[in-house]
């Protein structure tokens, strides 16, 4: 039909059902975007992802030691299931078969907050939604938009006595509702790969 769907394979890897699940909608459903940890990537792969609960293993990070391993990893993905890839981490990767982007927004406490990856994957759905021609950078301006209203979110943190993690919840939403084409162009932390 056209429509711009989303996959967002939440603890693929971690239970026989949930990874069950994805490879049914895989082949059920043509999706636009797949955005996961790399854990849960891998396991779309069919190899042997790390997952742990729905957060990645450790081992599974992307690093910038094994950057362009997961870079080419993205591509094959992409290539393999004609949708863009976001894949999610300490440094994101957003790939299609062809070309790729390294995003280095966002802050480490994210991953403390549940659901960050969630809001994320529905971010990503309404950037791409607004910019279908370019499902592409849609996802990566998604993706950096995200990580940097945690940026922003923890700064207001540190000057809220008291503040922890759902206060931080809270600041990134503000953050990324009073987002601008301004603030996204000078704060994305963005390398073509």
């Amino acid at each position: 039909l056209g429509h711009i769907t989303v996959l967002d394979p939440v603890g693929a890897g971690a239970s026989k059902l949930r990874t069950e699940t994805a490879f049914r909608l895989l082949e059920e459903v043509r999706f636009s975007v797949i955005r996961g940890n790399v854990s849960e990537l891998k396991t779309l792969w069919g190899s042997e992802g790390k997952t742990k609960g729905v957060d990645a293993n450790i081992a599974d990070r992307v690093t910038e030691e094994n950057l362009d391993e997961m870079v080419q990893f993205a591509k094959s993905l992409s290539k393999k299931t004609g949708a863009v890839i976001a894949m999610t981490g300490a440094i994101d990767i957003v790939a299609d078969q062809n070309q790729a982007y390294a995003i280095r927004n966002g802050n480490a406490l994210m991953s403390k907050i549940t659901g960050t990856g969630c809001m994320l994957s529905g971010v990503v759905a309404a950037y791409c939604v607004a910019n279908p021609k370019h499902l592409l950078d849609a996802t990566a301006a998604a993706v950096a938009a995200m990580g940097l209203s945690g940026e922003i979110g923890f700064e207001r943190l540190k000057q809220t006595e008291g503040g922890g993690t759902s206060t931080y919840r809270t600041y990134i939403l503000d953050a990324m509702s009073n987002m601008t084409d301004k603030i996204l162009e000078e704060g994305m932390k963005l390398e073509s790969r």
